[in-house]
């Protein structure tokens, strides 16, 4: 096979951060070429190269014999590269085919002609095995459809040279299958592809060769992976051995922590009712779908439920608001960080200090800007947040930074109850281990922890109690000891389905 892309000495550099160091490296025709790495260490940069969305200090791109380096996305569109980001770049008040097609719109007689524009929709929907009509509102689709209406645009486009960045994080495990046929397939038929992913399980399922990047530098490129082990390429990326990642440990706990009773609410079929102790993490487990972020919008007052009520160490949550929940102590980090999470356009600091500052105001009016500045530094310096300075816009930080820096506003707060929806989403296993660490630091310091995962081992690892969710209500409950992959995917599946 021919070398279809390669990265020749690239170097970027932002106001005080060396971003990517002389990175070189090759991926070759008709094979599934992973790009491994902790968030930071240039994955998201060098995407941005291919993509044409930033152009490099130094050094040059190879498309088969040709030097390249693209002045937009369209430009690098042209050239038959394609990338496909985690955070999805999409219209919502569009219709999925406008989306699909959008910049090439079928035309008669110079009108769009909505019929061949629904066709064109309809086939490429098919491609990645979607049967949503072509006429549904972009925004009315669950994160997982919308993510495969990424794929399907992308694939529309022809490209020899695809660039996939965590596409499964958001997909059921049918649509992931269904992603990886599609994958194979352009790989047969001769398509380069880079697969960024953090899961070591679909490295060794689906990827040929890998590739690893840490602190912005070229660390390995392994051009096949039968004789390279899990542990080595972990090794290689967080530049350490890491050993119980997930840093369970035992712990005392208190009753009067979380209680739920009978809430009731958009996406939830039956009254949901369950408690947490203090000191507890219990881990929600359910397949798309099944309600979870629902149930917990409802819990953290972000969706108003239409009955039941919230208590928090005894006092019922008034109002059914976020902050009515935050004035409890209950905080909430949700699914979609980019959407719901962070405020791109402002500052680490800012969006650290964003919900605590109320607290710490100058004659209850001016900000203090002394706290302001010692507590983000506190929290940055707590949570190993990499970032250039507090002032840099936290927009322009990786996934799992921003996810840290969300996680640092909360612990401004007197955190009582943290929920967490898909916590470690597109997050490399360096940065899980701290927030596992984090997460059972809290619940030590008596604080009841709702985490939501897809990832069955990661709610293994973690939680003291499981509960599944299955089709808008709870299905089953395990103790640690109990909980066991076949038990609790089997509560997880519709009835009459096997694992």
């Amino acid at each position: 096979m021919t070398c279809a892309l390669g990265f020749d000495a690239l170097t970027m550099e932002f106001p005080g951060v060396r971003a990517l160091d002389a990175v070189s490296f090759g991926v070759r025709s008709g094979s599934v070429h992973a790009l491994m790495g902790e968030n930071g260490a240039g994955k998201s940069t060098l995407l941005k190269i291919l993509s044409g969305a930033y152009r490099p200090t130094a050094g040059t791109l190879r498309l088969g014999a040709a030097s390249r380096l693209f002045a937009s996305t369209a430009e690098a569109l042209a050239a038959g590269v394609a990338v496909i980001y985690q955070e999805l770049h999409l219209v919502p008040d569009m219709t999925v085919a406008e989306n699909l097609l959008l910049g090439r719109y079928p035309r008669r007689l110079g009108f769009l002609d909505r019929a061949a524009l629904r066709r064109e929709a309809q086939r490429l929907l098919q491609l990645v095995g979607e049967t949503i009509s072509p006429d549904t509102r972009l925004g009315r689709l669950s994160l997982a459809q919308r993510q495969m209406v990424e794929i399907a645009k992308a694939l529309g486009r022809g490209a020899r040279m695809v660039a996939f960045d965590e596409p499964t994080s958001s997909l059921s495990a049918k649509e992931t299958r269904r992603l990886f046929e599609i994958i194979r397939d352009l790989r047969d038929r001769g398509t380069a592809i880079l697969y960024v992913t953090h899961r070591m399980d679909e490295v060794y399922e689906l990827c040929d060769a890998a590739t690893v990047l840490r602190d912005g530098r070229h660390v390995v490129t392994h051009e096949t992976l039968a004789q390279v082990t899990r542990d080595a390429l972990v090794s290689s990326m967080v530049g350490r051995e890491l050993t119980n990642i997930y840093h369970y440990r035992p712990r005392p706990q208190a009753p009067g922590g979380l209680e739920v009773r009978d809430i009731v609410g958009p996406g939830l079929r039956a009254p949901v009712s369950f408690q947490v102790a203090r000191g507890e993490v219990v881990g929600f487990f359910g397949l798309v779908g099944a309600g979870r972020t629902e149930l917990m919008r409802l819990i953290c007052g972000a969706t108003a439920p239409t009955a039941g009520d919230v208590r928090v160490r005894g006092a019922t949550i008034r109002g059914g608001s976020p902050r009515a929940a935050i004035q409890e102590g209950l905080v909430f980090c949700p699914e979609d960080r980019k959407k719901e999470g962070i405020i791109g356009i402002r500052s680490v600091a800012e969006n650290i200090n964003l919900s605590a500052r109320r607290t710490h105001l100058r004659a209850s009016l001016f900000l203090n800007l002394s706290w302001e500045r010692a507590n983000a530094a506190n929290q940055i310096a707590r949570l190993g947040v990499r970032t250039a300075s507090a002032e840099t816009l936290i927009g322009l930080l990786s996934g799992g930074n921003q996810q840290k820096a969300i996680l640092a506003r909360w612990l401004s707060e007197d955190v009582r109850v943290l929920v967490l929806d898909e916590p470690t989403r597109g997050i490399d296993i360096g940065a899980k281990s701290e927030i596992y660490a984090l997460i059972h630091d809290l619940a030590a310091a008596g604080a009841s922890v709702v985490i939501v995962s897809s990832e069955l081992p990661e709610v293994l690892g973690i939680a003291d109690r499981i509960l599944v969710m299955r089709e808008g209500g709870v299905a089953a409950e395990f103790s640690r000891a109990e909980a066991t992959p076949e038990t609790v995917m089997r509560a997880a599946l519709p009835a009459g389905t096997s694992p």
